[in-house]
């Protein structure tokens, strides 16, 4: 195969107008621009929100430093006028925490948006975690980490049922894991993005024993929100579980409630531990499971059984699917790595400030591409991984023609998921009515 230049009309991550598309189409643009229309002193040149759309589309697609905007940038045919990486940096340079508010306003318009048009999931659970991201230079508030890194631990926070980004708190990397006033810094967060209120719809948050503090769960109580954490094993509860009778225990079931698993059982100990200090009505429920082969036995981890506690004001009978529900928090941890291959994972600057920025950023490309599967996808790619969605839909070539006064992009046919592309720019121009 001999490889030449001279093709005409051809364009590369023709997907990603798709993305770029949506965020127009659903009042995340307009919103963009109108917090930060006020960072801007002259008329002229980029509007500012169109720049921090370009931003998170590229992240979207894959970019991972603000230099890849180049790939929308030297397509014009495709995605317009893309601004300098210069005028990028300071779009992002220019996000203060007053900015930072607008933009979750914007965020959180969207969303109601995404949801007016099917995304509403009918059942709320947050989910808290937090991460540890490498600096590999010096970056400013970067610091040492428990896992003897370098960088910074961001605290996020995640609807289960959807796998959006509703918020995000960048830190030092020296910042505990536990800190209750970042818990309730986030939560807050969280919850001004939700289209629902607390006090007329349940909303569950769930997080590890790191959100397991008196300070967080009193917040929740106040804020009308559910809670669900998990708690320390102490030697006396590890007691107590050993002596219980085989028949206190029931056999648990997986996360999503669909099968038994028998080689782990649950059981509520409420009335054989002092929860007093906690809100009114906080239950304690244990688990016990036979440790997986190979796994690193510890002392607590008797006649091979490994014990897990958790803790939660959850008025349900159905024991077997509270402790399922808890577990389903592993799901969040997709959700991080999910985010660190969209970006989170290269800060890109050594100001503080312009890496919350791009934390932001991230935040909104993580939601675009949640809101372009669910809203525009079928089958499996409306729950593949970013990875997939960028290798399938994406990153098409395509060819660039205009016939009479109509631009059209001709996709390959013999490309599997031309069909499933084509169908998505569909829905999207004959979408209903925005609200």
């Amino acid at each position: 195969m001999k490889v030449t230049g001279g093709g005409r009309g051809l364009v590369n991550h023709a997907g990603a107008r798709l993305v770029s598309d949506l965020a127009d189409d659903i009042g995340l643009t307009m919103g963009l621009s109108v917090a930060l229309a006020p960072t801007k002193k002259r008329n002229r040149g980029h509007d500012r929100g169109e720049v921090l759309r370009d931003l998170a589309v590229m992240i979207a697609d894959g970019g991972t430093r603000i230099s890849d905007l180049a790939v929308l940038r030297n397509q014009p045919r495709l995605f317009g006028d893309v601004a300098s990486n210069p005028t990028a940096w300071r779009t992002l340079e220019a996000v203060d925490e007053d900015v930072l508010e607008q933009l979750a306003v914007a965020r959180a318009h969207a969303r109601q948006n995404a949801w007016a048009r099917g995304l509403d999931p009918g059942f709320y659970v947050i989910d808290l975690d937090a991460t540890l991201i490498t600096a590999h230079s010096e970056k400013e508030h970067a610091a040492p980490t428990y896992k003897r890194g370098f960088g910074f631990h961001p605290l996020m926070a995640y609807l289960d049922a959807t796998g959006e980004a509703l918020a995000g708190l960048l830190r030092r990397g020296n910042a505990g894991s536990g800190t209750a006033t970042d818990h309730i810094q986030v939560l807050d967060d969280a919850l001004f993005q939700l289209p629902v209120d607390p006090t007329d719809t349940e909303v569950i948050m769930r997080a590890d024993t790191a959100g397991c503090s008196h300070a967080f769960l009193d917040a929740c109580r106040d804020r009308d929100v559910r809670f669900i954490v998990g708690h320390r094993l102490t030697a006396e509860t590890a007691q107590l579980l050993i002596d219980l009778p085989a028949d206190a225990w029931a056999t648990a079931v997986s996360a999503d409630g669909l099968e038994e698993r028998d080689w782990a059982q649950v059981v509520e100990i409420t009335d054989h531990v002092d929860l007093s200090g906690w809100p009114p009505g906080t239950r304690m429920i244990a688990r016990r499971e036979i440790a997986h082969p190979g796994a690193q036995l510890t002392f607590t981890d008797i006649d091979g059984h490994r014990f897990q506690v958790c803790i939660t004001d959850l008025t349900d009978d159905d024991v077997p699917y509270l402790e399922a529900l808890y577990r389903g928090r592993g799901r969040v941890e997709r959700r991080i790595c999910d985010a660190k291959d969209t970006g989170l994972a290269n800060l890109p600057s050594a100001s503080f400030a312009i890496n919350q920025a791009w934390l932001t950023t991230v935040l909104i490309a993580q939601d675009l591409l949640v809101w372009t599967q669910r809203l525009l996808l079928d089958g499996d790619l409306a729950i593949a991984e970013p990875k997939r969605i960028r290798y399938c839909l994406l990153h098409v070539a395509g060819i660039l023609v205009r016939t009479g006064r109509q631009v059209k992009l001709r996709l390959a046919d013999d490309w599997p998921w031309t069909d499933a592309l084509i169908a998505a720019f569909d829905r999207l121009q004959h979408r209903p009515a925005r609200c």
